[in-house]
């Protein structure tokens, strides 16, 4: 049986984990990440550039459609300029990761990331950087932990149609103690689940649903219970 992953790795791993991957019969659905373009200097902005590239000969490795772009954030107070540094940044690799048929999927982070993640924290921001380039080449993935709270996101999700590069599923904690953290199991929180999955289906999204949760309880959980009841609530909420 093949199941649909996200996968996390690094240079000189890709090549075994493609291997081990095929032999356990799994495919890969996306590889997280590349992107962190704003930095202080010249140098230091064309060595993240590269860090993509490389990013991208992994996905392409892997067999990996989609890779995730965190964007970055401003490297000093100006917001805007980092802005145009992620623009620079995208425009720079898009050749490259279409020779290598990887998908570039924008990720915007909710606003509570700007100043040490990603200075893109809208839908409308991540659609407007990919709308110079070709939906195949270009487009966003939409995870309901950074857009729920939007109140555009309905008529942006509308809007992306074919550009919806993949979707990520979890929930939000209340009260929110660890931001990074926060990322509960779907029906835990306050996240209306179905809704946004009704619209990024209106919108055409046929593709994998994956659930990324980045919570430290989950984790310690003994594995067979996680992937059960990881199952029960992506049946029951998703």
């Amino acid at each position: 049986m093949k199941t649909i992953g996200r996968v996390l790795a690094g240079g000189l791993v890709a090549a075994t984990a493609a291997r081990l991957l095929r032999d356990a019969g799994l495919q890969v659905s996306s590889l997280c990440r590349g992107g962190m373009f704003p930095a202080a200097t010249a140098a230091e902005r064309t060595a993240r550039i590269d860090d993509t590239r490389r990013a991208i000969d992994d996905a392409a490795t892997l067999g990996a459609d989609i890779l995730v772009l965190v964007c970055g954030a401003a490297p000093d107070r100006d917001i805007s300029a980092a802005r145009a540094m992620v623009a620079d940044g995208i425009a720079a690799i898009v050749p490259y990761a279409a020779e290598r048929r990887v998908r570039l999927g924008i990720e915007p982070l909710h606003p509570a990331f700007a100043a040490e993640r990603s200075c893109v924290t809208t839908m409308r921001e991540a659609r407007l950087l990919c709308e110079p380039f070709a939906p195949a080449d270009v487009g966003v993935v939409v995870d309901v932990y950074h857009v729920w709270w939007d109140p555009e996101r309905a008529a942006e999700i509308a809007l992306l149609g074919d550009r919806i590069a993949g979707y990520h599923v979890n929930d939000w904690l209340v009260p929110a103690k660890n931001v990074l953290m926060n990322r509960g199991m779907m029906g835990d929180g306050v996240i209306e689940l179905r809704r946004i999955r009704g619209e990024v289906e209106r919108a055409g999204y046929r593709g994998p649903i994956e659930v990324e949760i980045f919570n430290e309880t989950i984790w310690e959980m003994p594995l067979d219970d996680l992937v059960c009841l990881t199952r029960d609530r992506f049946v029951e909420c998703v």
